[in-house]
């Protein structure tokens, strides 16, 4: 029987912040992932959001190429990225969406690129909600983490960390089947992602959440 592989829960809504670093401290070290429960962001947003988001990505491939990553915002098609520049491969089975920093997040600039309303008439509002409630989640779990690191509850906030964070919503839709090739092909090929924390919800675990 094949081994079943399991990972830390982290309850961010417990009291006791001291045993919920050390144990995102252990759950970092012994598997470097965990998932995150009682978070705040509610049932209903999620939906939505992976809603929205599916609708997107049904859109013609014309009507995406307007929305054309510029300054990592912004569609991405199928092969643009190529995560490990060492494969001989196109690039990555994958398109992907970006939403940076929004208006009212303490940003300087906001040069996100939005559908049209007439084609997508709640689209901007889902993930400009979203994005304000993982950022909310976001900084709660890095003082957690300074915790976890033996430093104040507030190290990275004082030192300006959160000033003007540059967190980033990542759209990303895969398309579960692979064609046959002699290229080595993945859906995201090796990597190490950027910034201080990811923040991963997909919709199969979602559901399986809520069963």
């Amino acid at each position: 029987m094949a081994e079943t592989f399991s990972l830390p829960v982290i309850d961010l809504s417990s009291s006791d912040r001291m045993s919920t670093a050390k144990s995102i401290r252990r759950a970092c070290v012994d598997h470097g992932f965990f998932y995150l429960v009682n978070h705040g962001v509610g049932e209903e947003l999620f939906k939505r959001l992976f809603e929205e988001s599916k609708k997107l990505f049904l859109l013609p491939l014309e009507q995406k190429m307007k929305l054309a990553r510029n300054e990592n915002r912004g569609y991405t098609p199928f092969y643009a990225e190529k995560l490990d520049t060492s494969l001989n491969s196109r690039g990555d089975l994958k398109e992907t969406f970006y939403i940076g920093p929004i208006e009212g997040t303490m940003t300087l600039t906001n040069l996100n690129q939005w559908p049209s309303e007439e084609a997508l008439p709640f689209w901007r509002l889902t993930m400009e909600s979203y994005y304000r409630e993982v950022l909310t989640v976001g900084k709660s779990l890095i003082s957690l983490i300074a915790l976890a690191l033996n430093l104040e509850e507030n190290f990275f906030e004082k030192i300006g960390a959160l000033d003007a964070p540059m967190s980033f919503v990542r759209l990303l839709h895969y398309p579960g089947e692979l064609a046959f090739s002699n290229e080595e092909t993945y859906g995201a090929s090796a990597h190490s992602d950027y910034g201080m924390i990811t923040l991963l919800a997909t919709e199969l675990l979602l559901i399986q959440i809520m069963e």
